[in-house]
């Protein structure tokens, strides 16, 4: 239960920047530059995932392996993802970055809540 609520509020991190400050990435080569060879993180949660070429994810978040699949669907970065056991649901989301130092990525094609990680 502790890692549902823990994962729960990993996903849904409100984020506060400046709309201004993030630029849309809609093209699918743009993205892999920028994610290439770089773990994407959010330091508070111990949050570290690599967006690999190939379509997977791995990473680890408060010490429990995150797997997953992703691809790119009409500009937008859609994937479905396993926290240690607990499936998370698979969803399409808007990426914008902020030069080449972080990504926000806001769930339900841009409608829901977002989460912004540094590039590593």
């Amino acid at each position: 239960m502790l890692r549902l609520a823990a994962m729960m509020l990993v996903l849904s991190v409100p984020v506060t920047a400046a709309a201004n400050d993030f630029e849309p990435v809609k093209e699918k080569d743009r993205f892999l530059t920028l994610v290439k060879d770089r773990t994407l993180r959010i330091g508070l949660y111990n949050l570290s995932i690599k967006v690999l070429p190939d379509g997977r994810i791995d990473g680890s978040a408060l010490g429990w392996k995150i797997t997953g699949n992703w691809s790119w669907k009409d500009g937008y970065f859609c994937r479905e993802m396993d926290w240690s056991g607990m499936p998370i649901r698979y969803n399409c989301q808007l990426v914008e970055a902020q030069g080449a130092e972080k990504l926000r990525f806001t769930v339900d094609q841009g409608r829901g809540d977002s989460a912004t990680f540094r590039l590593r």
